[in-house]
C-alpha cells in the first residue's frame, strides 16, 4: 500500500539577508507591501522588519513596471496585504535573486503522514509530496516519518533496505518516493 506524506509550510521562512543597522542576519516578513504608482508605472516592495532591532528593509517585487501589465486580481492582493501572495514570492527565484537574500526554512515546515499505521510492514512505499519548495534532507523526513534516527536511516540506505530513484543524500524540494524494506 501506497503511503502518502506531505511537507507543508506553517509560517512564513526567515529571510536571511544582512541587516545595515545591527549586522543582524534575520528578517521576517508580516506580509505588507508597498505599492507606488507614479502616473502610469508602478513600484512594488514586500516590508522586512529585521529579527534583532526592528529595522524595516524593502525587497523589491516589481520596478517601473506598467500597471496595465499588471493583473488586476495581483493588484488586490497587494493593497490588501496578503500573507500568501508574499510567501509565494518570497519562493520566487527571480525576487529572491534581485534582492541577494536566501530562506531559512528551519521550524517553518512540518511533516504530515496522515497518522500512518503501517509503519511495522515488511515493505512500506511512500510518495512524499512538497506542498511549497522547502528544500529538506530525505533522510530528514524518512527519520522524522518512520520514528527512525538519521544514523539508522543512513545504515538503511547503504544496506540497500532503503531505495529511491531520486538520490537521499543532499537536499530536495521535489517530490519523490521511496521504498523500506525491514
Amino acid at each position: 500500500m501506497l503511503e502518502k506524506w506531505v511537507v507543508e509550510p506553517v509560517r512564513v521562512p526567515l529571510i536571511r539577508r544582512r541587516c545595515h543597522v545591527c549586522a543582524s542576519d534575520g528578517f521576517r516578513t508580516s506580509g505588507k507591501f508597498r505599492v507606488n504608482a507614479n502616473h502610469k508605472l508602478i513600484d512594488v516592495w514586500l516590508l522586512a522588519l529585521c529579527t534583532a532591532c526592528g529595522e524595516t528593509t524593502k525587497l523589491t517585487v516589481m520596478e517601473r513596471m506598467n500597471v496595465r501589465s499588471v493583473r488586476p486580481e495581483l493588484l488586490d492582493r497587494l493593497h490588501d496585504n496578503d500573507l500568501r501572495l508574499a510567501a509565494e514570492l518570497l519562493q520566487d527565484p527571480v525576487v529572491r535573486r534581485r534582492n541577494r537574500i536566501a530562506l531559512d526554512w528551519d521550524d517553518a515546515w512540518r511533516l504530515d503522514t496522515g497518522g500512518s499505521d503501517h509503519l511495522d510492514d515488511e515493505v512500506i512505499d511512500v510518495s512524499v509530496r512538497f506542498a511549497a519548495r522547502i528544500p529538506v534532507r530525505p533522510t530528514r523526513l524518512i527519520a522524522e516519518g518512520c520514528g527512525l534516527s538519521r544514523a539508522e536511516v543512513e545504515k538503511l540506505i547503504t544496506d540497500g533496505k532503503l531505495v529511491s530513484a531520486v538520490r537521499l543524500s543532499g537536499k530536495l524540494s521535489g517530490d519523490f518516493t521511496f521504498t523500506l524494506k525491514r
